[in-house]
């Protein structure tokens, strides 16, 4: 079945994942849904000082957004927003540093922000990070799930009731088509178990985002939740974790920009709207969280039980933050 899921997943990403498949796509992309002025509206993206973040926070500082760039790297991240500044004109622009696998500074960073901003419009979830061997924080937690998944859990959490106070408040989190090969797997959360290999670590990480929103979308329904693809990028994250890959596809992987519009159009067209939320998407359109006969679907008991163990363990570094 591994190797069934692996080849489908390479023959649809060879069709839909590259550059030339965004360029199909976007023949049917109705540009207008992009004009909009943003001006009052504020979005926060993780991971916005390179690659599709960054992409994502110039399309939206363009037209008039507040954004909030939640970087690692502080010089990284003031060269970005200088930058956005200088390409948009847009001073509301504000860098917040943050590593997000660092577990109880995403809580102590999210409960400040709430109370130094009045209102957030859309969190955008873009970091994402790949270990090449297994590697822990300060806390104990293995950093690619501290990373993508509890970091997203704790910051969207942490954030919902400022994002109810806003109209049209929205949540994306870019998520990955290597999660189509990935059931949810419960029982090794920190991947103690097995063989350690960053790329399916990953690839489990970004199912654990798909389920998360599927969840959200039914307990927040005045929130629009989404996840979704941005197809094969030519990110630095890429170069350097995936390198022979990179190397191979690189002709073929999308520009960070082609990789961002799927992001940029989730966080501001009001077609989305008219939307289900907790969906997956792939160039602006709904699609499959799974591959035909893949036997990735998870249970219904099985995502409860997930968002279960992921409360209890978000909140046990809540409290321990605060003390």
């Amino acid at each position: 079945m591994s190797l069934y899921r692996n080849s489908a997943w390479f023959l649809k990403g060879l069709t839909e994942f590259t550059r030339n498949a965004f360029l199909s796509a976007s023949k049917r992309f109705v540009e207008k849904d992009l004009e909009v002025s943003l001006a009052g509206r504020s979005f926060m993206i993780t991971g916005a000082n390179s690659g599709i973040g960054k992409a994502a926070a110039m399309a939206i500082a363009k037209r008039g957004g507040t954004v909030h760039m939640v970087c690692r790297n502080k010089d990284k991240a003031e060269e970005a927003r200088a930058e956005i500044v200088k390409e948009t004109g847009n001073k509301e622009i504000y860098v917040h540093i943050l590593d997000l696998t660092e577990t109880k500074k995403v809580w102590e960073f999210a409960e400040n922000f709430k109370k130094k901003f009045k209102s957030l419009n859309v969190l955008i979830n873009n970091a994402g990070c790949m270990m090449t061997k297994r590697e822990v924080n300060a806390e104990g937690l293995e950093k690619s799930f501290a990373s993508n998944s509890l970091a997203v859990y704790i910051l969207t959490t942490s954030l919902i009731p400022l994002l109810e106070k806003s109209p049209d408040p929205r949540v994306i989190t870019v998520s990955s088509g290597g999660m189509l090969v990935q059931k949810l797997r419960i029982g090794n959360l920190q991947s103690q178990r097995g063989r350690y290999d960053g790329t399916m670590v990953y690839a489990q990480n970004k199912r654990q985002q798909v389920v998360m929103t599927e969840q959200w979308a039914k307990s927040h329904p005045n929130i629009h939740f989404s996840v979704l693809h941005p197809g094969w990028v030519d990110t630095p994250t890429i170069a350097t974790v995936m390198p022979d890959f990179h190397r191979s596809m690189k002709d073929r992987l999308r520009t960070p920009e082609q990789g961002a519009d799927t992001v940029v159009w989730l966080a501001i067209s009001e077609a989305v709207v008219s939307r289900p939320s907790g969906r997956f998407y792939q160039d602006r359109r709904i699609v499959a969280a799974h591959l035909p006969l893949a036997w990735t679907h998870s249970s219904s008991l099985e995502d409860q039980k997930f968002m279960s163990v992921m409360e209890d363990l978000a909140k046990s570094f809540h409290f321990g933050s605060l003390r």
